[in-house]
């Protein structure tokens, strides 16, 4: 069982810095949800449902069958809402643990869930689906692997899709004091998801002006 005096944000980046010191900015999340299965650390960003903002956006909103894509799937609240609201759902996430973990929570899934790195995407998931999802998973890198990181969430994007994002406004912390994980996007890098054809439609904060929500189209 995990040490309940261990604070889980700190153990997070106690193992980021050992991946980012060898040069592995997503190298840390196969260790942490492989300790996570065996009970022996806890998901500090785990919460058991969906994102409340994607809940409130997707209501009145039903798939009909069109695709949609959750990047980097975690648990998969995310991914099985979208299901459930009639979209014909893909999740993916870098680390296999984390899918072993989401195929043994979801037995009777109907989301197709694989194993992969956002740096390095499969090529058929280019310009694929109706709706992409992007929370928290950006900021989970360091900073220097943001642009890359965007730039394939923005290439998910079918001609007419939609793409929302999620994530904690870098604007709300104080940046003398913080360590990442997660290194939070600023306002200039969620508007950045605007590129190839991809354009803005509404940038909001949520949250006690704590969160970015965005959403974008192609």
């Amino acid at each position: 069982m995990p040490d309940d005096a261990i604070d889980p944000d700190e153990e997070a980046r106690r193992r980021a810095g050992l991946a980012l010191a060898n040069g592995d900015p997503t190298g840390w999340f196969e260790p942490l949800y492989a300790a996570a299965e065996a009970g022996e650390a806890v998901l500090p960003w785990y919460r058991g449902e969906p994102s409340p903002e994607l809940a409130a956006w997707i209501a009145g909103r039903p798939g009909n069958g069109r695709r949609a894509l959750v990047v980097g799937c975690g648990m998969a609240d995310d991914a099985e809402l979208l299901a459930a609201a009639g979209y014909e759902t893909s999740a993916f996430d870098v680390s296999p643990s984390a899918i072993k973990a989401v195929l043994n929570r979801f037995p009777d899934t109907v989301v197709s869930y694989r194993t992969a790195d956002l740096l390095t995407p499969p090529a058929e998931f280019h310009y694929a689906f109706d709706l992409v999802v992007e929370i928290m998973t950006v900021q989970s890198m360091p900073k220097d692997v943001h642009d890359p990181a965007i730039a394939s969430v923005s290439g998910f994007v079918a001609p007419g899709g939609t793409l929302v994002v999620g994530a904690v406004a870098e604007e709300s912390i104080d940046l003398e004091t913080w360590s990442g994980p997660p290194w939070p996007l600023s306002k200039a890098e969620v508007e950045s998801f605007a590129r190839d054809g991809v354009t803005l439609a509404s940038l909001d904060r949520v949250r006690d002006d704590s969160r970015w929500w965005a959403e974008f189209t192609r």
